[in-house]
């Protein structure tokens, strides 16, 4: 059976959930490996790895959801909450750009009193300069229908009038409902992400898809959320990518209660059936800043075709006692030092440069 699904793969056919679960379970790792290449180089025959010069800022650390794996989220009273002002959000972004960026990535806690108007102002001020605005995770837009009482729609249309075009796939966790009410169940359903995400593609904001792993899913669960992707995928298109990093224990109450812990082979089998699943999703991301560069040099070969960002800044990682730092030249010698020429590109992966 698993010759089968590995032949199947091997012909560039569309596998099937059982057939995932299936080859997550029983697949050599070597075979998965060289399986997912096969796969990646047949979309992206060039040898060439891409990624992206950001500034990952958030906007405040309130929030009411309180999910068991977060280590960066405060309460409004809590010592050190913080909400941004719209002219800290700017200067933060200026001091990124000195530093060459060119996308900004804004995301924040679930705050019910920022006000609407908040959103579109960041977004309409933050579009006057030259970074791109890549802005808001599937529960911040459920958020602002909330607060505001307009429809999805509605939210978007406002969003895009103040100049969003790009949205990160934050607040996916696992898209699986058993797991998401064990780890976030105050967090919009897995049926609401996929809604929102939806809503975004088909009024022509174009998104990326996450996945945390590492904590109480089981293998079907991790086939389940890609899965759903892949059939919203088939749907609008408009997914850019797909990006996997690993649950962090330190410092939130979930790692008090997981007693796994993630390896790089872990995480190099999960981008591997990533590629080999998600047929319909052309970029795949070695997350460098929650695995490392050496394993993220190695997910180049296990069919991961971009290295995402060169995070000038980055918090959420950082609060769960992980640090991952480096620079252009950096992640353009791990590239290279793997087979591959490095390029920096946009947010919709386009070409900036070859270095």
């Amino acid at each position: 059976m698993i010759e089968q699904i590995y032949e199947k793969v091997s012909e560039f056919k569309r596998i099937s959930f059982d057939e995932g679960v299936k080859l997550f379970k029983e697949g050599d790792f070597l075979t998965l490996g060289k399986l997912a290449n096969k796969v990646r180089f047949k979309k992206h025959p060039k040898k060439l790895v891409t990624f992206i010069l950001d500034t990952n800022v958030n906007y405040t650390n309130v929030c009411y959801v309180g999910c068991s794996f977060c280590a960066f989220y405060r309460k409004p009273h809590d010592r050190e909450a913080y909400t941004l002002s719209i002219s800290e959000l700017i200067s933060k972004i200026e001091e990124a750009q000195s530093k060459g960026i060119t996308t900004a990535l804004i995301q924040g806690g679930l705050n019910p009193e920022l006000p609407y108007e908040y959103y579109l102002k960041l977004v309409k001020e933050l579009s006057k300069s030259t970074v791109h605005v890549h802005a808001f995770s599937p529960p911040e837009i459920d958020l602002m229908c909330r607060i505001s009482g307009k429809t999805t729609d509605d939210v978007f249309e406002d969003l895009k009038d103040a100049g969003l075009t790009t949205m990160p796939g934050g607040g996916a966790e696992i898209l699986s409902e058993r797991v998401r009410k064990e780890i976030s169940p105050k967090k919009i359903s897995t049926d609401r992400w996929l809604e929102i995400m939806k809503k975004a593609h088909e009024h022509g904001i174009r998104t990326t898809a996450t996945m945390m792993f590492g904590h109480l899913e089981m293998e079907e669960d991790i086939i389940e959320h890609l899965d759903r992707i892949r059939a919203l995928q088939d749907e609008t298109g408009g997914f850019t990518a797909f990006i996997a990093w690993d649950f962090k224990k330190e410092n939130n109450e979930l790692g008090k209660i997981v007693n796994r812990t993630v390896t790089g082979i872990d995480y190099l089998k999960i981008v591997a059936i990533a590629r080999i699943y998600l047929d319909n999703f052309d970029n795949i991301q070695a997350s460098w800043a929650s695995q490392g560069k050496d394993v993220g040099e190695l997910a180049l070969h296990f069919g991961a075709n971009d290295m995402g960002s060169m995070l000038v800044e980055e918090n959420v990682m950082r609060e769960a006692g992980f640090r991952a730092q480096s620079s252009v030249d950096e992640i353009a010698s791990v590239i290279r030092k793997a087979g591959f020429k490095p390029a920096l590109r946009t947010t919709d992966y386009k070409i900036i440069k070859y270095l």
